[in-house]
């Protein structure tokens, strides 16, 4: 080691590299919350000039930019909140990883939004205002701005305060408000807002239903049998025949609409057909998976992790195919609307409209995702593999039961419906096992009320925001919808 003393400058200069340095962190400690949003802008700007690029030279040409970069912040908005739904019961349940759900739900719902989306998109949100009632193809096109603009919004603070909310309400709630001031109170079908009113209370309420009893099944005839292996090798394959059946179903009626169409009765043929030869598959792999397993909780979780895993895919999938319209058909109404100077109830959808809808929701998912795929996975309440798959399979199965019914529901009601009626359904199975464990003249220890609230499985300040942020969905964006829409007039002259 040299003796040579340091030169009296060196002091200095160390110094000012530590503060450098110390500056350098806090700059990147306080930008790193801007990194998100600084992509997310540049996604909105990208797709306005695709737009730009795309259209050349026409008409309207900033009408539908705008439009577009108002497209892009739709479908951005739809990746941050709606896909938690799919992907936060898996990771809940600790069967993916939060970087593993990220990475699936992207390719699921990309290739779902490319692959299986529709090629014709209905404008309007299910005619909810004929495209006759509107007097010009000038205010249709402010109209449908006004409603994309506003759902945009709505989603985007809902994101923000933590509540999965549904897009294909906030879209409608826009229409409707911006179509009062268009086109009149009278020209709204009040009929198909009814059914989507009843819709919140009765698809979350029927999804906790059917999610509790299948949970429920599974701890009677599996989880507390003498046997449980054994119990399981004779009901897992059932289950995941079911599942296979149900989702078979689900995605040939809702979600390979650009592939084929398929009548409801066929969609159950198909269904059954399909579940059959999942539980002939199943049966063998099932039986050689438990061979070695003890009878404990561990054991019987491993054999649904697999089957979540899939059924968060597919539901993804189908996601895709459906709720990217929630983003893109406004913006395809606008651009047909100017192209051809009328509204029209069905409409085209251009490949670069589609593009910009699909790698929206997946770069949205990416940046935003996770705040909600945490809350609906770990934070309502506690999940593990089986619960989560009853979570899954029961939401397949009552999105399928009202679309053939034709209700228009909202997968994100009835996803999140069914973590609370397995939420619920916990509280209430643990709270009948302790008062039926104790002798029969053995007085039931009331515990205090702290303790109580203590114990619950729920979290009943999620549950309240949830519900009061589905309750008001429709007339917020409404309100929003039509607020904007009467500044855009105004602007217009």
């Amino acid at each position: 080691m040299s003796d040579t003393p340091e030169p009296a400058g060196w002091k200095t200069l160390d110094k000012d590299l530590k503060r450098i340095s110390q500056l350098e962190l806090a700059t990147a400690y306080v930008s790193r919350p801007l990194v998100a949003p600084g992509l997310a802008l540049a996604f909105i700007v990208l797709a306005s000039v695709i737009a730009a690029v795309v259209l050349g030279g026409e008409g309207h040409n900033v009408i539908v930019v705008a439009a577009a970069g108002f497209g892009a912040y739709m479908a951005l908005n739809i990746g941050a909140n709606d896909v938690s739904n799919n992907m936060g019961p898996a990771v809940g349940a600790r069967a993916l990883s939060l970087g593993g759900a990220l990475l699936i739900a992207a390719l699921a719902e990309s290739a779902g939004a490319l692959l299986a989306g529709d090629s014709v998109v209905k404008t309007i949100s299910n005619n909810i205002i004929p495209p006759d009632s509107v007097t010009d193809s000038q205010t249709f096109v402010w109209a449908m701005m006004a409603a994309l603009m506003a759902a945009a919004l709505w989603v985007n603070l809902a994101t923000w305060v933590g509540a999965p909310v549904s897009t294909t309400h906030s879209i409608i709630g826009g229409v409707v408000g911006a179509g009062v001031l268009a086109a009149g109170a009278d020209a709204v079908n009040w009929h198909i807002v009814g059914l989507i009113a009843a819709s919140w209370m009765f698809s979350p309420a029927l999804a906790g239903v059917i999610a509790a009893l299948i949970l429920a099944f599974i701890k009677i005839y599996i989880l507390y049998q003498p046997d449980p292996i054994a119990a399981a090798r004779r009901w897992v394959p059932v289950l995941l025949a079911l599942m296979g059946g149900v989702f078979a179903a689900y995605l040939a009626h809702k979600g390979l609409g650009r592939l084929w169409h398929m009548p409801l009765q066929n969609t159950l043929l198909f269904g059954a057909g399909v579940g059959l030869a999942i539980y002939v598959v199943a049966r063998p792999l099932v039986h050689r998976q438990s061979l070695g397993m003890s009878n404990r909780s561990r054991s019987l979780k491993a054999l649904f992790s697999w089957p979540l895993v899939i059924a968060a895919t597919l539901l993804s999938f189908a996601h895709g195919g459906n709720d990217v319209a929630n983003a893109i058909g406004p913006l395809a109404a606008i651009v047909q609307t100017l192209q051809t100077g009328t509204a029209t109830a069905e409409v085209p959808v251009p490949a670069w409209v589609m593009v910009i809808g699909a790698f929206g929701i997946s770069l949205g998912l990416f940046l935003f995702g996770p705040k909600l795929i945490r809350m609906v996975g770990d934070q309502i309440t506690k999940l593990n593999p089986m619960r989560a798959f009853c979570v899954s399979l029961s939401t397949a199965f009552t999105v399928l039961l009202a679309s053939g019914l034709g209700l228009p529901v909202s997968s994100t009601h009835i996803a999140v419906g069914a973590v609370f009626g397995v939420g619920f359904f916990r509280e209430w199975f643990l709270e009948h096992r302790r008062k039926s464990s104790v002798a029969p003249r053995a007085k039931v220890q009331h515990l205090a009320s702290e303790e109580h609230r203590r114990r619950k499985l729920v979290r009943r300040s999620h549950f309240m925001t949830i519900v009061a942020a589905w309750v008001i969905t429709v007339p917020a964006s409404a309100l929003i919808s039509a607020l904007l829409y009467a500044l855009l007039r105004q602007i217009a002259g």
